[in-house]
């Protein structure tokens, strides 16, 4: 994917190197970071879906998180009974991660009555070209409870020419580890909110505050960056229109091709 390759050589050409809280488990030691601030990247989804090739995408668990969210849920068992542990590093013994996205999502400061993608569904089906479809997931009160504040915190959606544009902001952003993932996530959620207001997707538009390369990750971008990409694949969804009764069956890359993974560790 061609736009994922130029946000990862921008980092590289025009970052500068910043320390970071967050730390390796394996050294105990936190690692820097090279960082710039303020940056834009759109991602066309018309034809073809923003899976990264250049390493593998868990797509399993990007279509997990997605429908984890989407349920309200705050704890990761239900990821975890389905083999997915990308939320284990930041839960309490109990699974719990506080109020974090789902929580804000379909009942913003744990009242059911303000569930957020249902007036964002309902909005959209009333006033297509209104310009207050919001998702939103920075609950201020509720910040200081999460394990992890949202990284994606903001989203905007809007109907041009026909076709549902999705434009989504992040406050910090793991280029190498967070990106892929977050870019296919979005645009799954762009399509399955088109889904259900009927419209196909237009575009994602992602803006960034702090978009960063983590220095330990520096070996796997400079390989990642010297793969050639495959061809994009195509997202095949069920005939369904309901968010709420997606599952990982109905939702199916097709034609996606990749190169192997390229590991490297997250810091927390």
């Amino acid at each position: 994917m061609q736009e994922y390759h130029a946000i990862l050589r921008h980092i590289l050409r025009h970052g500068v190197a910043s320390p970071s809280r967050a730390i390796l488990r394996s050294t105990g030691k936190p690692v820097g970071t090279i960082a710039v601030f303020g940056h834009q990247a759109r991602f066309d989804l018309t034809e073809t879906f923003p899976a990264v090739t250049g390493k593998k995408l868990f797509w399993k668990g990007v279509v997990g998180e997605m429908l984890w969210f989407l349920s309200g849920s705050t704890n990761v068992k239900p990821l975890q009974a389905q083999g997915i542990h990308i939320w284990d590093a930041w839960a309490d013994e109990a699974g719990e991660l506080g109020p974090v996205y789902g929580a804000q999502w379909r009942a913003w400061g744990g009242d059911p009555s303000l569930d957020q993608i249902k007036t964002l569904i309902d909005g959209i089906r009333k006033d297509p070209f209104g310009r207050r479809h919001i998702l939103n997931a920075w609950n201020v009160a509720d910040v200081p409870k999460m394990a992890l504040p949202p990284c994606h915190l903001l989203t905007q959606f809007r109907v041009l020419r026909d076709k549902l544009y999705c434009m989504m902001t992040m406050r910090s952003n793991d280029a190498y580890l967070g990106l892929p993932f977050n870019i296919a996530s979005y645009a799954l959620l762009t399509h399955l909110v088109g889904r259900a207001t009927g419209y196909t997707p237009g575009e994602l538009i992602i803006s960034f505050g702090d978009l960063h390369i983590y220095e330990n990750h520096l070996p796997a971008v400079e390989e990642y960056l010297s793969r050639a990409p495959y061809p994009l694949p195509t997202l095949q969804l069920a005939d369904k229109t309901d968010i709420d009764t997606w599952t990982l069956q109905d939702i199916q890359l097709v034609g996606y091709r990749s190169h192997p993974a390229i590991n490297a560790e997250i810091a927390v």
